[in-house]
């Protein structure tokens, strides 16, 4: 796999029957070692090293029902609470971050209601905040802390 726009963990990779797996450390389970999954172990361990994310408040694939439909979000965060805050949708390095990538993580959000949406592709990461009242959105020039996050939802 190529190296990412993230620093780099010390993680697991074993060969299962002819495949590659990686230790998911949320899920406490090897998954199949794939470029998307790749981003997304990478992202994980970034946000609980970097961003102090507690362990115990991230989930992946979140299910979310949205008109009568299932839906897999890549990362959901939780503040102490267990209310979802922070929604990350993880693409392979060679996708393009654009609009439909956008729109998608905008439409779990239906479901979720978050205040911070995340896309990356392990190059590059985009994080916004969200304004549910004013059903609006802004980009910022940084992913915030776990804290920081929590901060600013508590000052709304």
């Amino acid at each position: 796999m190529e190296q990412l726009n993230l620093p780099a963990y010390d993680y697991e990779l074993r060969n299962h029957n002819g495949r590659i797996v990686i230790l998911d450390s949320i899920r406490k389970r090897f998954v199949t070692l794939t470029p998307e999954e790749w981003v997304r172990q990478h992202f994980v361990q970034y946000m609980m090293s970097h961003l102090n994310v507690p362990r115990g408040l991230i989930d992946i694939e979140v299910s979310i029902p949205i008109r009568e439909r299932q839906y897999r979000a890549d990362i959901v965060v939780y503040n102490r609470q267990v209310v979802p805050i922070l929604v990350v949708e993880c693409k392979r390095s060679s996708v393009q971050l654009g609009q439909g990538v956008f729109n998608q993580v905008g439409y779990y959000n239906l479901g979720l209601k978050v205040p911070y949406l995340v896309v990356t592709n392990g190059m590059q990461h985009y994080c916004c905040q969200v304004d549910q009242s004013l059903q609006s959105y802004h980009f910022l020039d940084q992913i915030p802390s776990f804290e920081t996050m929590i901060v600013s939802i508590e000052n709304e």
